[in-house]
């Protein structure tokens, strides 16, 4: 029996619930936060790839499968292709007139989405976190938060492996007045910062919660916060990292904040 992967368990929900605007933003989370394998005409030349485009009557599209095994199936013959997460794959399609297709004929969840749906989730994707700033008085255990909001998030930060050493979510009251929630990051890795407070607004907007309903910092491990942020807060475990130079470029698509060019 084939593997049931993220992406199908995301689109099969989807299917289910055709009018739940929540289930139709996880697939789209689940396909963003994914590795998916972009079918090429021909091998990169550094920084530029050159997709293999389809012509259809809704459009040009480019192909991604979420497993090797799947692209190969579907091309019934070696073929080039490069490996983007599916957020990078959004970035360098948005605004190129080129929609998407994901596990076209190999997969249950094959999907063409066109090219106003994929700059829709460029756009989505783009939305920027905003640091807290204001002083924080006290911190108290979270109260009132949606579960959806803490799957969210548990599973968001599942794909930061090595980027922090945990994170704690707590409720906090503001010096001058003033309560909120925050999620408060212990360990993390600096050049790591904005791409964690990145993921946190993701997983707001994907599960359908309210940008501002949530604030994100950073603590450092001797920091007498993180030790109050422990007492008072539910905490998230952050995998370890597999690759310590996980952030050393050395494919294209490696840099998170410079996809590849198109040929």
């Amino acid at each position: 029996m084939s593997e049931t992967t993220p992406i199908d368990q995301a689109h099969a929900a989807m299917e289910l619930a055709p009018n739940d605007a929540n289930a139709r933003l996880r697939f789209y989370e689940r396909l963003a936060d994914s590795e998916l394998f972009l079918m090429l005409e021909a091998e990169p030349e550094g920084e530029k790839i050159s997709p293999a485009l389809f012509e259809t009557e809704e459009g040009r599209f480019v192909l991604v499968f979420d497993r090797e095994e799947r692209l190969a199936e579907f091309a019934g013959q070696v073929v080039p292709y490069v490996a983007l997460s599916g957020r990078m794959v959004t970035q360098m399609l948005a605004g190129q007139g080129i929609g998407l297709g994901v596990n076209l004929d190999v997969a249950p969840s094959a999907i063409l989405i066109p090219e106003t749906g994929v700059l829709w989730l460029q756009e989505t994707l783009g939305h920027g976190p905003e640091e807290v700033e204001a002083g924080v008085e006290e911190f108290l255990p979270p109260t009132g938060l949606p579960e959806a909001l803490l799957t969210a998030l548990d599973m968001k930060l599942a794909t930061a492996a090595g980027l922090a050493s945990n994170a704690y979510l707590v409720a906090l009251r503001y010096a001058g007045g003033g309560q909120g929630h925050l999620l408060g990051f212990v360990g993390a890795q600096k050049q790591a910062e904005s791409a964690l407070a990145k993921a946190v607004s993701e997983a707001l907007t994907f599960s359908g919660i309210e940008v501002g309903a949530l604030d994100v910092s950073f603590f450092d491990a001797k920091d007498p916060a993180a030790a109050r942020l422990a007492r008072a807060g539910l905490r998230f475990e952050l995998p370890k990292a597999e690759d310590p130079k996980s952030f050393q470029p050395v494919a294209p698509g490696s840099d998170p904040d410079k996809p590849p060019r198109l040929i």
